[in-house]
């Protein structure tokens, strides 16, 4: 039987002499939290369903992900269920890639990204750390908060995007499979002697799923996870799977429409299986590097290079023009100031197959470049990213991409959902 029960510095910046140390406001300590957490734990009496048979009691207790050792491989989970895993464990397909696209627009689908990067960040000085390392202000967030924050260079280029969440005693990052070595290279560089800061890479350590389609409400309620529909992008929330820990957030890396799941690998074949039998289809990730592309979300080395800065690939939910000093700030903030992004991030419908680094042209003159390419749901559909200086071309204009290919811009999903923040914005 399954018995389940719910439980979420400065460092200097290069080239930022002036950056001042900012007060840093102790979540764990924050008694208005632990008054709402004491509430919830007393009043919560719905119930949380992973198994097709068990219906137990939870309540809320706000403990934070010390995630256990590895005692199950989940892999073979999904290998007996049809899934080819890659030599460095990725689930690359369940064979099943066009009824994952139809799932993922018409229904529910489960993509399991533990393959992608979760970096812990502990310690007194992590937000105020990670305030001044990235471009969100996490000085405003709470516990069981979350947002997508981007790691970029003194000059602005962008390394990753990273979906952050606000934890009771840590914040846990959630980055791209290439980029988190070098992520966590790069803060345990910035953090000095004083800093009560540490940086944990917990990625072999846990499972992470997200869940996406139009009908996934709907599973939420039948797993009674209900009172996280219509909450805020980011908030999340804790659970136990026989006293090993999950949590449960609103929104996932591709779109704020949906879930996302970290858990313990004990739990994750258990949790799958059930996922699977409400109605959610598996995707792999062949099929998700496609979605990406179609959604529009950029990637490291692709989209997000030293190529191109953070206005470029129009990452604006992700960045706060108000809270000071921060790596990369003087520079968004020059090209804000001065108008100086010069090139946009669009989606492409082609007329046929083109290798991304193909230029695009109007007129015969070269205005961008093709970054990423994929066939569309059906074999007659191709579809592309890629960045076009600002006045050659927009959305519902002709281009040519690589050897006369008839390309249409088009704004994908992902980047259509950006929003130009205010300067009294919070991001």
């Amino acid at each position: 039987m399954t018995t389940i029960t719910t439980g979420a510095r400065c460092a200097v910046v290069a080239g930022a002499a002036t950056c001042r140390r900012l007060q840093f406001f102790k979540l764990c300590q924050n008694a208005e939290a632990a008054a709402f957490w004491t509430s919830y734990h007393k009043k919560k009496k719905n119930s949380l369903l992973l198994s097709t048979t068990t219906k137990t009691t939870i309540a809320a207790i706000p403990f934070d992900l010390t995630p256990p050792p590895i005692d199950h491989d989940f892999h073979d989970t999904v290998t007996d269920a049809g899934a080819k895993v890659s030599a460095d464990g990725v689930v690359e397909t369940f064979d099943n890639d066009d009824e994952a696209l139809d799932a993922f627009d018409n229904g529910i689908v489960v993509m399991d990204l533990s393959h992608f990067g979760r970096v812990r960040v502990s310690g007194d000085d992590r937000v105020q750390f990670l305030h001044n390392q990235t471009t969100a202000n996490f000085e405003l967030l709470n516990e069981g908060e979350g947002c997508d924050t981007i790691f970029v260079t003194p000059t602005a280029r962008t390394i990753d995007i990273a979906h952050a969440w606000i934890m009771k005693n840590a914040i846990m990052l959630v980055v791209s499979p290439v980029t988190c070595g070098s992520i966590i290279d790069m803060l345990n560089k910035y953090i000095f002697f004083a800093d009560k800061v540490e940086i944990q890479d917990i990625t072999k350590q846990t499972c992470f799923f997200i869940l996406a389609g139009p009908k996934i409400n709907q599973l939420m309620s039948n797993l009674n996870l209900g009172d996280l529909v219509g909450q805020p992008y980011g908030t999340h929330q804790h659970y136990s799977v026989n006293g090993v820990p999950i949590t449960v957030g609103v929104g996932n890396i591709i779109s704020e429409e949906g879930y996302s799941m970290l858990l313990s690998p004990a739990a994750a074949g258990s949790v799958w299986k059930t996922l699977l039998s409400k109605g959610a289809v598996p995707m792999g990730s062949n099929v998700w590097e496609k979605l990406r592309i179609i959604q529009g979300r950029p990637a490291p080395g692709k989209e997000l290079t030293n190529e191109f800065n953070v206005l470029e690939a129009g990452l604006w939910n992700s960045i706060s023009l108000n809270k000071g000093c921060y790596k990369g700030q003087e520079t968004i903030s020059r090209l804000i100031t001065y108008d100086g992004v010069k090139q946009k991030l669009w989606g492409i419908n082609l007329s046929a197959p083109v290798q991304p680094g193909s230029p695009i042209r109007v007129d015969g003159k070269k205005v961008g470049k093709l970054t990423s390419y994929t066939l569309g749901g059906k074999e007659s559909e191709h579809f592309g990213l890629g960045y076009i200086k600002r006045q050659a071309a927009s959305a519902g204009d002709a281009v040519i991409v690589g050897d006369n290919i008839i390309g249409t811009v088009v704004e994908a999903p992902f980047l259509a959902h950006q929003r130009l923040p205010s300067k009294n914005s919070t991001p």
